[in-house]
């Protein structure tokens, strides 16, 4: 039985091209031998494996192949059936050879290529900066650590190749209900490495205005193009920053609408209620509610939840639910009254 290379990358058989490269970016980080030197045979057999996996699945060629006939068909290590005279680039052969012919590239190889340098974690192939310091970010570490230590063009590479673009640098931004429902402005200060026309490398700060604007949602990208380390032979990495929402105490947001829930007594559900809001831009709401409240009734106040971003002047709703607190016990004079009412009524 062959290598499941969608299982060693932690894909499934219908990942896209984005999909591959996240996943490699995680696994080759993680299983880097230079990051594992009390474990560097085992990360080097998993470091190997990852390369190999991502190399094969991230070309439509070999990953066609392989999805036919695995990795004994693709490696030649037993002939595929009805395979005809291909070899492993998909080409026909004069000859009709019956075999697949894959040779694995070399996992640094790869790694250089996809990151722009050999090693980050200060290996006997990477190029530090001697004395570089890093300012850190808000969210408690260094933006461009994982690309510390970079500045020429990776092994194996030509001075004659086009400049790569670096490996994108995502970061999360996390921000209150209140950044989200009025709009906001965050400041991060960045350092990162310039180089001149010499090619020498200084470290450079600079803060970066983050404008969050009223009703962006959870996922929402901000992109800061070519923000990354300046390395030789390759054009910076863009940094991006993806929209978290931080728990609220009062509300949960439900696409552009706002939830809360009110704690009621069981007289409150039968006899009426008026609930007091306070809302995130810090106006109070008075809702007066004459219905009678079931454990499943929801008042619906329209145009209090969220602003919607394509029409800024629209707001989704705000929906109440509410949580009634029945009595522990009743006397028997109680429930004498509650029944003679609400079978009268």
């Amino acid at each position: 039985m062959g290598v499941d290379y969608y299982k060693v990358l932690q894909v499934d058989r219908n990942a896209k091209d984005d999909d591959l490269k996240k996943a490699y970016r995680k696994l080759a980080m993680k299983w880097h031998p230079d990051k594992n030197p009390n474990n560097k045979k085992d990360a080097e057999a998993k470091f190997k494996t990852i390369s190999e996996a991502y190399d094969v699945l991230s070309d439509p060629q070999k990953r066609a192949v392989y999805d036919q006939y695995g990795e004994e068909g693709l490696k030649g290590q037993m002939p595929p059936p009805g395979a005809g005279g291909f070899g492993f680039s998909g080409m026909p052969h004069d000859g009709g050879s019956t075999t697949f012919r894959f040779n694995p590239r070399n996992a640094d190889d790869i790694f250089s290529e996809f990151f722009g340098f050999s090693s980050p974690f200060g290996g006997s192939h990477s190029h530090s900066h001697s004395g570089s310091q890093f300012q850190r970010s808000m969210f408690g570490d260094d933006i461009f650590s994982q690309f510390r230590g970079a500045s020429g063009v990776g092994e194996g590479s030509s001075a004659n190749m086009p400049p790569r673009k670096g490996a994108m640098i995502e970061r999360v931004l996390p921000c209150s209900l209140e950044d989200l429902f009025k709009g906001t402005t965050k400041k991060m200060k960045i350092s990162r490495d310039v180089s001149d026309g010499s090619g020498r490398s200084s470290t450079v700060e600079e803060i970066l205005a983050i404008e969050i604007k009223p009703g962006w949602k959870k996922g929402t990208k901000i992109t800061f193009p070519e923000k990354g380390n300046e390395q030789r032979g390759v054009i910076p990495s863009d940094l991006v920053f993806i929209i978290d929402e931080k728990p609220h105490p009062v509300f949960k947001r439900d696409g552009n609408d706002l939830v809360c829930t009110q704690k009621i007594s069981l007289a409150e559900a039968l006899t009426g209620y008026t609930a007091q809001i306070s809302t995130l831009d810090g106006r109070n709401l008075t809702v007066p509610i004459n219905s009678v409240i079931t454990p499943t009734y929801e008042e619906v106040v329209k145009g209090e939840g969220m602003p919607i971003p394509k029409q800024p002047t629209k707001k989704g709703n705000l929906r109440i639910n509410f949580d009634i607190k029945f009595p522990n016990r009743l006397t028997s004079d109680q429930k004498s009254g509650i029944k003679r009412l609400l079978t009268s009524s």
